[in-house]
C-alpha cells in the first residue's frame, strides 16, 4: 500500500492514515516525499536525470483530505534541471507546501589522486527498536517505518512506498524530516516544528535503511533553532540534511505561572 494513492483526476492524491503527523494535519516529511516522488516519477520520461537535492517549505498544515499538486519546470536541458511542485487541498487556492527539486544526469569525471571514503557495513537490525506514538493516539507517519537507535545514529526503514514509481530521494526525505527531533536538546518541553527541509544526496542509498547522525541547536529566548545531520545507508554516508526549527508550546498547553512562553 502506498502512503498516497493517485485519484482519477491527474495530480490529485488521497493520503492514507499513515501520512498523518503527531499533531494536526500531515507529517511534513510525508508531504515533501509526495511532492519529490512525483517529480522523480516524471524524470525518466523527461530525461531530467537523478534527483540530487530537494528544498521543501511547509506553508501551513496540510489536512487529511484530497490533495492536488502542480509541477512547474524552472529549467531543463544541459546537465541540470530544476523542477518545482506545489500542493493544495483540492478546491482551495492557498497552497500548503512546495518543493524545489534539482536533478542531474550523471557523467563520470576522472579525478587523478582522488580516493573515496569507505566504511564498514552496518546492520541496523542489531540495534534496539524505537516505538514512538503520536499525541493524537492514531496512526501516523512513524507507523509507516521501522525505527532503530544505534550509537549516535537513528535508523529508519520504510515499509510502504510514498507513491508508485517514487525515486531514492523521496524515500530519504521521510526519515530526514525527523533530524531536529532526534537531537532535541530538551525532551517533552516544547513542540519544535520545522517550516522547511533541505536534503542533498551525493549518491542514492543502497538497501532500505536510512540513517541520520543528527544534531540540533536551540535559542529559546528567540523561539528558534536549527537541525542538521549526516545521512547514511548501511555502507556509509550518502548526503546531508538541514532545517530551521520554530519553538512553540505544546498544543493546548500554557506557560507555567511566572514563566514566559518558550516561543519568546
Amino acid at each position: 500500500m502506498a502512503i498516497f494513492e493517485p485519484l482519477a483526476t491527474p495530480h490529485h492524491w488521497k493520503p492514507a492514515a499513515l501520512a498523518a503527523g503527531p499533531f494536526t494535519g500531515l507529517q511534513g516529511g510525508a508531504v515533501a516525499s509526495l511532492l519529490t516522488g512525483e517529480v522523480e516519477a516524471m524524470a525518466g520520461a523527461r530525461n531530467w536525470g537523478t534527483a540530487i537535492s530537494a528544498a521543501a517549505w511547509f506553508l501551513r498544515p496540510t489536512p487529511m483530505a484530497e490533495l492536488r499538486t502542480q509541477v512547474t519546470v524552472v529549467t531543463e536541458g544541459g546537465r541540470v534541471s530544476v523542477v518545482d511542485n506545489t500542493l493544495w487541498p483540492a478546491g482551495e487556492e492557498q497552497p500548503c507546501a512546495t518543493v524545489r527539486v534539482t536533478l542531474s544526469r550523471e557523467r563520470a569525471v576522472e579525478v587523478p589522486g582522488f580516493c573515496g571514503s569507505a566504511a564498514d557495513p552496518v546492520d541496523p537490525t542489531a540495534f534496539p527498536l524505537r516505538n514512538l506514538r503520536a499525541v493524537h493516539g492514531r496512526s501516523w507517519f512513524m507507523d509507516a517505518m521501522e525505527a532503530r537507535a544505534g550509537g549516535d545514529v537513528a535508523w529508519f526503514r520504510l515499509h510502504h512506498a510514498v507513491i508508485a514509481d517514487a525515486g531514492p530521494l523521496a524515500r530519504v526525505l521521510g526519515p530526514a524530516d525527523w533530524t531536529h527531533g532526534i537531537a532535541r536538546p530538551v525532551q517533552n518541553a516544547v513542540a519544535d516544528p520545522n517550516p522547511n527541509l533541505a536534503v542533498q544526496l551525493f549518491r542514492p542509498p543502497r538497501g532500505a535503511w536510512i540513517g541520520v547522525r543528527a544534531e540540533a541547536r536551540w535559542r529559546p529566548e528567540a523561539g528558534l533553532g536549527v537541525g542538521s545531520g549526516v545521512l547514511l545507508d548501511v555502507d556509509g554516508e550518502i548526503g546531508r540534511v538541514s532545517m530551521s526549527v520554530i519553538l512553540v508550546p505544546f498544543p493546548g498547553s500554557a506557560p507555567a505561572r511566572g514563566q514566559g512562553s518558550a516561543a519568546g
